[in-house]
């Protein structure tokens, strides 16, 4: 379903409905009701704690947003020398990496303060794009305390609550960020890329056509009466409050801390901290400050909805024991060492054919960690090759979200940016291939 129709939300349904139909018998009217089972998941405190972290943080980044701390960064910035092609691709690298909230925001953020200084150095729209592109989904991947590590931290806690696999949610995302190669190796790509200055394929071409066309600079001066604090104050004290809570909730013991509690209070207390702050700073009134929060929070209710559904998923595939199921087939068959690679190629392929990661993740995880751990494969590592086919295929289809947006906040066509960003992501993707293999090996 997600194949065929590109939606998450109907791919994900779908497989919650049939998953009742097999356990009921086929007896459609009694496994029909499905809101029952979703509305089933909020009998566990971690999982509304999950859900509510998912759709405050869009409140926490709408906050943000709004009080100008965003514009006052990057109104900083512009004032400093960026004299040259280099200089303005690693400010945009820069900013990309430490705007990790979230990843159309980045994307829109980079290429606003980039374009102009594109302009003026004859950067191609596509390397533009692909620079958007690059500290977008990836930078966001790579950090847990945002929307996609609240998504991660939720489809993992599922299979430990009902005993898939041993752990703490928090500690096994973060033991698997340094395994999440994608990411890290189309980082790595990009700093060596701009470094040199040597492009290759269609990118190469696009570039030479830039520099024999008139320099078109727009630039302006980038002003704001808002401060940088407001924008840098809030992240800290979110990710302040994480270990911070850890170590209360494990009573001493970081590590036994809960991870659901953890985050839970963390965009709680970054709330409150906003609250007080921006009030006392007269950055926002209350009366703003409410309405924005509303707007925020109502931003990301799609996405609550669909970790409700992938919670239900979850419920649905360990009562079929999905994941033991399919670990039978190729127990025997298929080496232990290989199953992140292969995880990572499935997960490419779906992200690429539906265009979002997200739904990627929701879909895989329940299959893959169940899989991985009757197989006793390395649990990190078969979660960072998630993330990372998720976000490879994504990274790659011409129908994501981050790659329309990303193309758009360099005003590139959307079909250019794929053309000429594909070798490039091609190229990190068989590397981060290859690193799963050796890991498979070496974990």
């Amino acid at each position: 379903m997600a194949v065929l129709t590109r939606k998450v939300f109907v791919s994900l349904l779908s497989g919650i409905v049939l998953g009742q139909l097999i356990l009921y018998g086929g007896d459609f009217f009694t496994s029909v009701p499905t809101v029952d089972l979703l509305l089933a998941q909020f009998s566990e405190t971690w999982k509304i704690k999950t859900i509510f972290f998912v759709i405050m943080v869009g409140a926490i980044i709408q906050l943000i947003t709004s009080s100008g701390g965003i514009e006052a960064f990057i109104a900083y910035v512009s004032k400093k020398r960026i004299n040259s092609k280099r200089s303005t691709l690693f400010m945009g690298y820069i900013i990309g990496v430490l705007i990790f909230l979230e990843s159309s925001i980045t994307a829109l953020v980079v290429g606003a303060l980039t374009k102009p200084l594109a302009q003026k150095y004859k950067i191609s729209k596509a390397k533009l794009a692909y620079l958007c592109d690059c500290t977008s989904s990836p930078v966001c991947s790579l950090f847990p305390f945002n929307g996609w590590g609240a998504l991660l931290l939720g489809l993992i806690a599922t299979q430990i609550d009902y005993g898939i696999i041993q752990g703490e949610a928090l500690s096994l995302l973060v033991y698997a960020i340094p395994l999440n190669f994608y990411a890290i190796t189309t980082m790595v790509f990009l700093f060596v890329i701009i470094l040199t200055g040597k492009d290759f394929g269609p990118m190469k071409k696009a570039e030479l056509l830039a520099a024999q066309e008139e320099s078109t600079c727009l630039m302006k001066s980038f002003q704001s009466e808002g401060s940088i604090k407001a924008m840098f104050y809030p992240i800290i004290v979110m990710l302040l409050s994480v270990p911070i809570s850890l170590f209360i909730t494990g009573q001493g013991d970081m590590l036994a801390g809960s991870g659901s509690s953890a985050i839970f209070y963390s965009v709680l207390v970054t709330l409150i901290f906003i609250a007080v702050y921006y009030s006392v700073k007269k950055i926002m009134s209350l009366e703003i400050y409410f309405v924005e929060l509303k707007k925020g929070a109502g931003d990301m209710v799609g996405i609550g909805f669909i970790l409700l559904l992938a919670f239900s998923l979850g419920d649905v595939t360990v009562k079929l024991n999905t994941g033991p199921y399919l670990a039978s087939l190729v127990d025997g068959n298929i080496s232990a060492v290989y199953i992140a690679a292969i995880v990572f190629l499935v997960s490419s392929l779906m992200a690429f054919s539906t265009g979002t990661s997200w739904g990627t993740f929701s879909i895989m995880m329940p299959i893959a960690l169940p899989m991985a751990a009757v197989l006793d494969a390395n649990i990190p590592l078969v979660i960072a090759a998630v993330i990372s086919g998720g976000v490879f295929g994504d990274h790659c289809s011409p129908i994501s979200d981050t790659t329309i947006i990303s193309a758009m906040a360099a005003d590139c066509e959307t079909i250019e940016h794929v053309r000429t960003q594909l070798p490039y992501a091609l190229s990190s993707g068989f590397i981060t291939l290859i690193l799963f293999v050796l890991f498979g090996y070496l974990l």
